[in-house]
Parts: C-alpha cells; sequence; structure tokens
C-alpha cells in the first residue's frame, strides 16, 4: 500500500473510514494526512490527524484502545480510505464500541438480521465490557470458560430433542448460538465466513 496513491483534499487530508474486521461494523470516520496514513501502513496500528488540534495522533495512545490494522483499501476515486480493524476496546472517545450507535440499519423484514445483529452486539460488549454483563463475564474469564458453556449448551440441545419439546429445543439452540456467536468472536472469526464455508460445500454437491 503507498500512502501516495491517496488523493488528499486541499488541506492535505483524506477521510478514513474505520471498521471491525470481523462483525464490520463501522466504527468511527476521521481523517488522515499523508504521514498518519504512512505510518498506520509502517506501524499496523490506526494513526489519525486531528484537525481541531492540528497534529497526528496514535489511536489509542492514552486510553490503550489500540487499532489493529487488518487491511486498507482506497475507494474508487481514492480520496477515501476504509480500514478494516481489530480494535482493542472501545473505539469511540465516549468509551462506546462505534460512533455510530443508532446506525445500524436493522432489516426487520429478513427474519435473520439478528444473526448479525448479535454479532454486533457481542462485539460492541467485548469492546465496552460492561459491568454485570454476562457477556463481559465470558470474555473475563476467557477461552476455557466459553467452550465449557458451548459444550454444556450442546448437551442441552441433544436433550431437548431426546426429550421431543420444541419449545425446549428452541430455547437451548438459541442458548447454542449464542455461546457459538461469543466463541467467534472470541476466535476473531467473523459469521460470514462460516457462511462462506457453507456455501462453498453446498456448491460442490
Amino acid at each position: 500500500m503507498n500512502p501516495d496513491l491517496a488523493k488528499f483534499d486541499e488541506e492535505g487530508l483524506v477521510p478514513a473510514i474505520m471498521q471491525d474486521a470481523v462483525s464490520k461494523q463501522v466504527l468511527t470516520l476521521a481523517y488522515m494526512n499523508r504521514e498518519a496514513l504512512d505510518l498506520t501502513i509502517k506501524t499496523g496500528e490506526v494513526w489519525f490527524y486531528s484537525r481541531s488540534r492540528q497534529q497526528l495522533w496514535h489511536k489509542g495512545e492514552t486510553s490503550g484502545n489500540v487499532q489493529k490494522v487488518v487491511s486498507i483499501a482506497f475507494d474508487c476515486d481514492r480520496d477515501a480510505v476504509l480500514l478494516q480493524v481489530i480494535p482493542q476496546g472501545p473505539a469511540c472517545h465516549r468509551e462506546t464500541y462505534s460512533c455510530f450507535q443508532d446506525g445500524n440499519g436493522t432489516d426487520t423484514g429478513n427474519p435473520f438480521h439478528i444473526l448479525n445483529e448479535l454479532e454486533s452486539v457481542i462485539a460492541k460488549k467485548e469492546a465496552e465490557r460492561p459491568e454485570g454483563s454476562y457477556t463481559t463475564y465470558l470474555f473475563e474469564k476467557g477461552l476455557d470458560k466459553i467452550l465449557k458453556k458451548v459444550g454444556e449448551e450442546t448437551a442441552e440441545v441433544i436433550i431437548a430433542a431426546k426429550n421431543r419439546s420444541k419449545s425446549e429445543l428452541q430455547y437451548e439452540t438459541a442458548d447454542l448460538l449464542y455461546h457459538l456467536f461469543v466463541l467467534l468472536r472470541e476466535q476473531k472469526l467473523p459469521f460470514r465466513d462460516v457462511l462462506k464455508e457453507l456455501e462453498g460445500r453446498r456448491r460442490q454437491k
């Protein structure tokens, strides 16, 4: 990636969109000058240029909420930059996962929209770690605890099926899906990659 390929505006800036590489949630919009973009490329962590302070700043330098760069892409005119990142904590200065808290655009006409929403909510809670949240508890306990819960919920799905109870199976399947999504987030594996695997298998049959 060559920073010279970017088309900077008359102030020497280019808008930069940060997107969670796993959940695909848009996290924030800021600006980069050539030096900030160059540092981002070289260090693998996000740097911005503050228009208000008129200076470079390393995202997370004081808060610790750095953003690890996964990929960088220009738009078709090369006058905007999209960075897919792994956030190490809240992206917003208000200590929230995303600066676009009301911009999820949930499609209620699609019954599967809840899976996208679930992935985003779990990503948000991993970043913000709200006190008293069960999701926070799982992330803080770590992988072994998450795996134990996945195993327990799998067993409960089996029991519900053996009991021929649709209501019980519905409830336990929901529990299993939730814990699987927590596991996918802990492993930084996007759910869309699981869907791609299923799509690939379908084409083989």
